[in-house]
């Protein structure tokens, strides 16, 4: 027993080093050494394969290994937390759950890392110049993250094999621990690949006209986009992760006859769009950040991004994340079906509906219209006269926090249609619940309209009012909800009262989750232009322009119907490892 607390010190030690001293693991490998500046490659230094198009297969490959990377980095930080919760409540359903999500996790792991030694090839065979100034540039930065990749793979498989042999008692707080080491380990290796990924776009350490190196890796590491795409990253494979493991739970509830088993899926399937709206909700605010940031660094990407070429991918942005919010809330109003108070509830999605639908339509409103020259003459314009103002930020800005506000009132409502509180001051704490709402709604709304009236330097400005007003709405309703709702009566909660109907939306999710990290990942890398790191090393390849926006939404499709059914694969294969074959007579 004191073997297992010893190794269990150990590991959390080793996880809280790497959390807490990034930057002693990463200049652990600067040499110090001043290379040569970029390359300027020819057109004949990219080799080709056949009639291959380089970029389009290295795009697929990046962009597959990045949606299973996700995925496998996302469900282990679900296990912890659930094993976590279990332990302390000593409600075993949440211990089967966590182990049930890395079951699926294992399955994906070496697709993983199939796809993750392919894109290394097809970059070094097909972009040789281009890594051999990364190379340069990280130096024993790309050993670190081999030998990361190492422990990542033996910690997995160590956490997993080991959590029936480490279940109870103190050896479960040795098992944490190991999960610890293994999501803090994946975290270190999304940050190292963050780094490299941010250095092509916002190129630091680095001479800024012939590219020599002339800073430590860690100048190269911490460039300005790194720590604004980790966050949105991190938040993303949360989100993504939850969408997920939401199409698992409701693959298996449509498969499944048993009730108990089917309300077990359920409940999985509420727990996992829980957490992938947990993730989603802050993550427009994360998108924020990173895109002040890159208009801080080079005010041309920024334009390039929301007022040039790309300016409209914005606008199929807009439909997917609508289409998130709309298929998390129909799951979210079906679940009132489970409570027997739900009926009570349900009378206001009507009212969250016209909200959200609203929202929606002024989020995918442009300011401006591609026409015909007739078209330009009958409206007098590109924009239209009463639409028009529904394009521009303030109005996109307030259906947004309004969107995200009333998604979070659904949970809400879900939450407290099984609980009676019974505190004494409960009608006082729903006043003041509905007077948050009330008062935040109409701040937000009229923080949108000093926008419109606000000079174009404040308008960004104008939105931080909004976000407050939304994180304020959440957590001071989650804050009184705790304290009215302890020791509240509780009702039954039907586990599998829920139409068949209701699991479709939880196929959505991943699906327009799919696409929309598909879509943000050729504008991220658009924003480039013509450059492998903008404005040190030019792309000479044949393939140095932008997709059109019909290339580019061919190519996505194709990426997030091939990932969908690698996930079905590994859907069936989970289910595959739990059927026996009967013995023949």
């Amino acid at each position: 027993m004191k073997v297992r607390n010893y190794l269990g010190l150990f590991l959390i030690f080793s996880a809280a080093l790497l959390l807490l001293f990034p930057e002693l693991l990463l200049a652990a490998t600067d040499s110090g050494d001043i290379v040569a500046g970029a390359p300027r490659p020819s057109r004949l230094d990219y080799p080709k394969i056949a009639d291959i198009n380089s970029r389009t297969l290295v795009w697929g490959l990046a962009q597959m290994h990045l949606f299973l990377a996700a995925f496998v980095l996302a469900v282990p930080l679900f296990a912890i937390s659930m094993e976590f919760l279990g332990h302390l409540s000593g409600d075993e359903r949440y211990d089967n759950m966590a182990y049930e999500f890395m079951k699926i996790t294992m399955s994906a792991y070496s697709l993983t890392a199939l796809f993750g030694g392919s894109l290394a090839l097809g970059l070094f065979v097909l972009y040789p110049q281009l890594m051999g100034y990364l190379m340069k540039v990280f130096r024993g930065q790309v050993l670190v993250y081999a030998l990361l990749f190492l422990l990542e793979s033996v910690t997995l498989y160590l956490y997993y094999y080991s959590w029936k042999a480490l279940r109870y008692g103190n050896a479960k707080w040795c098992h944490m621990s190991i999960g610890l080491v293994l999501n803090t380990v994946g975290l270190t290796l999304m940050f190292v690949a963050n780094a490299w990924a941010t250095f092509m776009m916002s190129p630091t350490g680095v001479d800024p006209t012939t590219g020599a190196v002339i800073g430590s890796v860690w100048d190269a590491t911490r460039n300005p986009l790194w720590n604004p795409v980790n966050l949105h990253r991190f938040l993303a494979n949360i989100a993504y992760g939850g969408a997920i493991v939401g199409g698992y739970a409701a693959y298996m509830f449509l498969a499944e006859k048993d009730k108990e088993l089917k309300a077990h899926y359920d409940w999985m399937g509420y727990t996992s769009n829980f957490i992938a709206i947990a993730g989603f909700l802050p993550l427009p605010f994360a998108g924020y950040w990173l895109m002040a940031e890159i208009y801080s660094y080079s005010q041309q990407m920024g334009i390039t991004a929301m007022g040039g070429i790309l300016a409209w991918l914005f606008i199929i942005q807009a439909v997917l994340i609508g289409t998130i919010v709309l298929a998390a809330n129909y799951y979210l109003w079906c679940g009132l079906m489970r409570t027997d108070r739900g009926a009570e509830y349900a009378k206001y999605v009507k009212y969250i509906a016209v909200v959200i639908v609203g929202g929606f339509l002024v989020w995918v409103t442009p300011n401006s219209l591609i026409l015909t020259t007739e078209e330009i003459r009958q409206l007098g314009g590109t924009g239209h006269k009463f639409l028009g103002p529904l394009g521009i930020m303030p109005a996109k800005n307030t259906a947004v926090n309004l969107m995200l506000v009333f998604t979070f009132l659904s949970f809400q409502m879900f939450y407290r249609s099984s609980r009676i509180p019974t505190v004494s001051w409960a009608r006082q704490g729903n006043m003041v619940i509905i007077a948050l709402y009330v008062i935040g709604c109409a701040n937000i709304v009229a923080a949108g309209i000093y926008g419109y009236l606000t000079p174009t330097v404040y308008k960004v400005g104008a939105s931080v009012p909004q976000v407050v007003t939304t994180l304020s709405i959440i957590i001071i309703s989650v804050t009184i909800d705790v304290f009215m709702l302890r020791g509240a009566k509780t009702t039954k909660v039907h586990w599998g009262r829920m139409p068949e109907r209701s699991q479709y939306a939880l196929f959505v999710l991943p699906v327009a989750f799919t696409w929309l990290m598909g879509l943000m990942g050729y504008i991220r890398s658009s924003l480039r232009t013509s450059w492998h790191v903008y404005t040190i090393m030019k792309d000479k390849s044949p393939e140095a322009y932008i997709p059109t926006i019909g290339e580019a939404g061919n190519t996505i499709t194709i990426i997030t119907l091939s990932f969908m059914a690698i996930m079905v694969f590994v859907f069936w294969l989970s289910r595959l490892g739990e059927t026996r074959q009967e013995k023949p007579t």
